[in-house]
């Protein structure tokens, strides 16, 4: 990409799913963008068009100039990984929310995966590995943690494509160790050296 996307591409960069990365746009404009590598027409019917890893940097990159008005942040779903100092409620909306963005998730492995399977990770995943631990998780039903409550915390590890995953309660991170490899994620149980606390190593699973 030689030069940045002009207004209307953005907006439909911008509009994307914010979990699958599918595009909505005119013919020409979903060409223009496949042209300049920001995405790509899927082989398989319907043949949708995606974002590529660069298209999804376009859209998560802050703006160097006014845009166009978009969504509040508020009507963009995050998962929650634990700890938010505001979380949302566990509302009806939010579980639907949830619900939502677990399909689109599972329709993006389907969709990206070489052999199209559901039951492992794809690469939007593993390039979004909090995010993507904490969606299985609280899609599953587990409460993140609040500020001052208990429940999940998903967080980065310096180790490659790993996350830590804590919970106060044993039975509640064995819990999550059986969710995540339900999902596709290998989960081993491990011991902090110095506080001895009990704490999930977790990463994506590459095969069956």
């Amino acid at each position: 990409m030689t030069r940045p996307p002009t207004a209307a591409q953005r907006r439909v960069i911008d509009g994307a799913d914010p979990v699958t990365g599918r595009l909505r746009g005119t013919p020409a404009q979903l060409a223009a963008l496949v042209k300049h590598g920001l995405a790509f027409r899927h082989p398989r019917p319907p043949h949708d068009h995606f974002l590529t890893p660069a298209g999804h940097r376009i859209r998560e990159a802050v703006p160097e100039a006014p845009e166009p008005p978009t969504p509040p942040a508020s009507s963009v779903f995050t998962a929650r990984v634990g700890g938010e100092e505001e979380p949302p409620g566990h509302s009806p909306a939010r579980v639907r929310e949830v619900h939502s963005a677990w399909q689109g998730l599972l329709e993006l492995r389907r969709m990206t995966n070489p052999d199209g399977a559901t039951d492992r990770p794809c690469g939007w995943e593993r390039a979004h590995l909090v995010q993507a631990a904490a969606l299985a998780l609280e899609a599953a039903g587990h409460r993140p943690a609040g500020p001052d409550e208990d429940g999940y915390r998903v967080r980065a590890t310096p180790q490659p494509e790993a996350v830590a995953v804590r919970e106060s309660d044993p039975e509640a991170l064995r819990g999550c160790a059986a969710t995540l490899e339900a999902a596709g994620w290998q989960a081993g149980e491990y011991t902090e050296p110095r506080t001895r606390a009990r704490y999930l190593l977790a990463s994506p699973r590459r095969t069956r």
